[in-house]
């Protein structure tokens, strides 16, 4: 699993328990990500649709939830894996973008990176291997890596994993089928369902995932976008299409409200953080068409990012970290017995 903003490894087993102990057979992910809430539900046996605006979530979400393992021929896969890490590198758009004018990737890793990706479009494209192969080619790029987890900048000095050959693996593949869909929240929320449960994990604050991890957005689309900065972030990151009203302080309360007014579910599971525009109170406020609604809080280490630190252009470090943990919530709503049933499966937690 790729290194992730928000990412929510620890809470999983918690989300997981309330599932199981609301019955649930079917889920909605509307915020999925990198799907690691996706695959935990999907894991105990529940059909997740999981939703998101990024091409590389949704290649995640096709690789992981929709793609059912037992109809993959696991020779076939490995066959193809291993092909393509035989692949020889070649210097392209990867190489001169990511790696000479920016430097999120060492050379020699991006003319393998630049490589496999022809291949993966030239041998793949029509194949049911293509969400496959490509997540695994985007989590070999994250583990070689020169950034301390988003790519809107990388690290002065190369980061010691960088030097590491890139390497694909098989990705891990589970039972069952699910859905994928990349659309808008805000336009896909009410079209959906009724689901069971119901999973919403919103962006917090202005930080933008488009650009957070466009690095991964240029692999799926493979489409050479010019240019901007010295990230070099794709140049349709200016575009208004590819921001959302979660982004902005503004229009995100409207956003989220009429979100979570929409989604069709027995059991609303909305993740927040203390470090996030809204209150508690104003979340709850959002969920009160709902027969019962519970908060449960969480202690988290803040992202690595933050513990790390702002540093200047020269990579000297600007000010001191302010705190370094956070608190999580799990804002649940719905009928006053699967809520219940889901509290009483939260032995981590404490109710805020």
């Amino acid at each position: 699993m790729i290194k992730y903003l928000g990412s929510k490894r620890r809470l999983v087993p918690v989300i997981a328990k309330m599932v199981a102990a609301v019955g649930a057979e079917r889920a909605l992910d509307l915020f999925t990500g990198t799907t690691r809430v996706a695959q935990g539900l999907k894991a105990n046996g529940v059909h997740v649709t999981a939703v998101d605006s990024a091409r590389y979530a949704e290649s995640f979400a096709r690789c992981y939830v929709e793609t059912d393992a037992t109809t993959v021929d696991r020779h076939e896969l490995a066959a193809a894996i291993a092909h393509l890490d035989a692949t020889r590198g070649s210097p392209g758009y990867v190489t001169e973008t990511f790696c000479r004018a920016s430097r999120f990737f060492q050379p020699f890793n991006g003319e393998r990176i630049d490589a496999i990706r022809d291949a993966i479009e030239a041998d793949f494209s029509d194949s049911p291997l293509f969400p496959i192969v490509l997540t695994s080619l985007i989590e070999a790029a994250d583990r070689v890596d020169s950034t301390t987890g988003v790519q809107m900048a990388y690290v002065k000095d190369w980061a010691a994993r960088s030097y590491n050959r890139l390497e694909l693996r098989v990705p891990t593949l589970l039972d069952g089928t699910g859905l994928a869909l990349r659309g808008d929240a805000c336009e896909l929320a009410g079209t959906l369902g009724p689901f069971d449960v119901a999973y919403l994990d919103p962006p917090y604050n202005q930080h933008r995932y488009f650009t957070n991890y466009h690095v991964w957005e240029t692999l799926v689309a493979w489409d050479a976008p010019e240019h901007y900065g010295v990230a070099c972030k794709r140049i349709d990151a200016r575009d208004p299409s590819t921001k959302s009203a979660f982004n902005s302080k503004r229009t995100m309360p409207d956003a989220l409200a009429q979100v979570v007014a929409d989604v069709d579910c027995e059991l609303l599971i909305l993740s927040y953080n203390d470090e996030s525009w809204l209150s508690l109170e104003e979340l709850v406020a959002m969920c009160d068409h709902h027969q019962e609604v519970i908060t449960l809080s969480f202690d988290s280490p803040r992202y690595v990012g933050a513990r790390i630190g702002i540093h200047n252009p020269a990579g000297e470090r600007v000010g001191t970290v302010s705190h370094l943990r956070n608190l999580e919530y799990l804002v649940l709503a719905g009928s006053r017995g699967a809520v219940a049933r889901a509290v009483e499966a939260s032995d981590l937690a404490f109710v805020a």
